[in-house]
């Protein structure tokens, strides 16, 4: 008996997608979904706006199914444009990668490293371990990109940087976490600010006092401990200046417009200079902890490979007391 075949089933049949797709139509696929727009998309990708719109309606005839919703002020991916987008953007990480991977190929090891950190990431754990990686192979380059913690794990999941340094809150199943560090959160104010200087503070000296800090500090964000710490010094809820960058928020403290929060390891040296007083509370500070974050789908380089080896074999051989800055 001859068996009835569905044309949807030839439609859809992975043979026909993978021997029929072009790999261009996912880069611009790519583009189109980060996009607000058709218009925003072909700027990116400096084409007239036809030719994007050809494009989407080839790779949507390709895959058979409606990928962005477009009517008059809507545009938004649909759930299968939701569902392509996070494949294509692993796919066009790993042909970036491949590139880069074809032209490093030598005898020494050679490579590009790039590392998406948090801005106030201060770890000699991490620095000492990053010395001892260039000093063991030293033809091997860096790049270190300062990036709010989310904006780092999005770049560790595009594939476009190794590894990220930064704070998590919800976990990502396709990437992996170790923890890296834990550091330890105190309030602080700057030289004009009434409280500085003064000994014998307790939490009802803040009562009302406005707070600067950071743009996670949050009671649903990673920064949530934070949070509660102003919260129970009964500070003003009132948050008159935030920042994701760790010397941003440090400048607003030290320029006097609020109280705000900072590592107590980062700002010690400020404390000894006379650049930076802190307040209550001073027992039981909140404890933020700083992981590596990595895409064990990417394909590294030898330079990648061992760095990220060292710092993994590092973190299991070192106990979190030795990796803790109080």
């Amino acid at each position: 008996m001859m068996a009835i075949v569905d044309p949807d089933d030839l439609h859809y049949s992975p043979q026909r997608i993978a021997r029929e797709l072009d790999w261009n139509l996912l880069r611009t696929f790519v583009v189109l979904a980060e996009a607000k727009s058709i218009t925003h998309a072909s700027e990116r990708l400096r084409l007239k706006q036809p030719s994007v719109s050809t494009a989407l309606k080839r790779l949507e005839d390709r895959i058979g199914r409606k990928l962005i919703d477009r009517r008059p002020g809507h545009y938004s991916l649909t759930d299968a444009g939701h569902l392509l987008y996070r494949e294509a953007l692993d796919i066009n990480g790993s042909i970036l990668r491949l590139s880069t991977l074809l032209r490093e190929m030598t005898d020494e090891v050679r490579g590009h490293v790039t590392i998406a950190v948090a801005s106030h990431v201060i770890c000699p754990f991490f620095d000492q371990t990053l010395a001892e990686w260039h000093r063991a192979h030293p033809r091997t380059t860096l790049t270190v990109d300062v990036l709010s913690s989310i904006d780092a794990i999005g770049e560790v999941q595009a594939k476009r940087a190794s590894f990220a340094i930064c704070l998590v809150r919800d976990r990502i199943a396709r990437l992996e976490y170790r923890r890296l560090y834990r550091e330890f959160f105190g309030l602080y104010c700057g030289p004009g600010h009434a409280l500085f200087g003064r000994t014998s503070l307790t939490p009802a000296d803040l009562v009302g006092c406005s707070a600067v800090s950071f743009d996670t500090d949050r009671l649903q964000d990673v920064l949530s401990p934070v949070t509660l710490m102003r919260a129970q010094s009964s500070m003003s809820e009132k948050i008159v200046g935030t920042s994701s960058n760790l010397e941003e928020v440090r400048r607003m403290i030290m320029a006097g417009i609020g109280i705000g929060p900072l590592p107590v390891h980062v700002a010690a040296r400020d404390v000894a200079d006379g650049a930076l007083w802190q307040v209550p509370p001073y027992d039981d500070v909140p404890a933020i902890d700083v992981h590596l974050v990595w895409n064990p789908h990417a394909i590294m380089n030898r330079a990648e490979e061992i760095l990220l080896t060292m710092l993994r074999d590092k973190i299991d051989s070192t106990p979190i007391a030795d990796r803790t800055y109080r």
